[in-house]
């Protein structure tokens, strides 16, 4: 399934990033840290979806000790750095305003995501 389908079921953009990478991945990640980053953290803000991919990141290649090289703020920079080439924002309601869909945003960032993940 794509996130966009789980977002049609009724999970906003952040839970439907993490379910579905769970689920292609078998990770286990919590999908309830991607409850309050749906529609731009309830503000239009920075987007869930992108919001729930750096959370991925995070999860899977976080450092646990200060002294460790962040190579999570490495993956993360490439995925804004592709995200705002193709788009020119981050936000929510830019994306709206664009007439950017859900789906589109949501698809692709996963996409990248899973490109960046790929070397990883």
């Amino acid at each position: 399934m794509k996130v966009s389908d789980y977002h049609k079921q009724g999970y906003n953009c952040a839970e439907a990033m993490i379910r579905t990478y769970n689920e292609e991945h078998g990770t286990d990640i919590p999908i309830s840290l991607g409850s309050g980053m749906g529609s731009g953290f309830a503000s239009g803000s920075l987007c869930g979806a992108i919001s729930a991919a750096t959370i991925i990141i995070g999860y899977l290649t976080g450092r646990k000790e200060s002294t460790e090289s962040n190579m999570a703020r490495v993956y993360t920079k490439e995925m804004m750095d592709a995200i705002r080439e193709k788009y020119n924002t981050h936000l929510c309601k830019d994306f709206k305003a664009n007439k950017i869909t859900c789906a589109e945003i949501e698809n692709y960032t996963y996409d990248v995501l899973v490109d960046i993940l790929k070397s990883v």
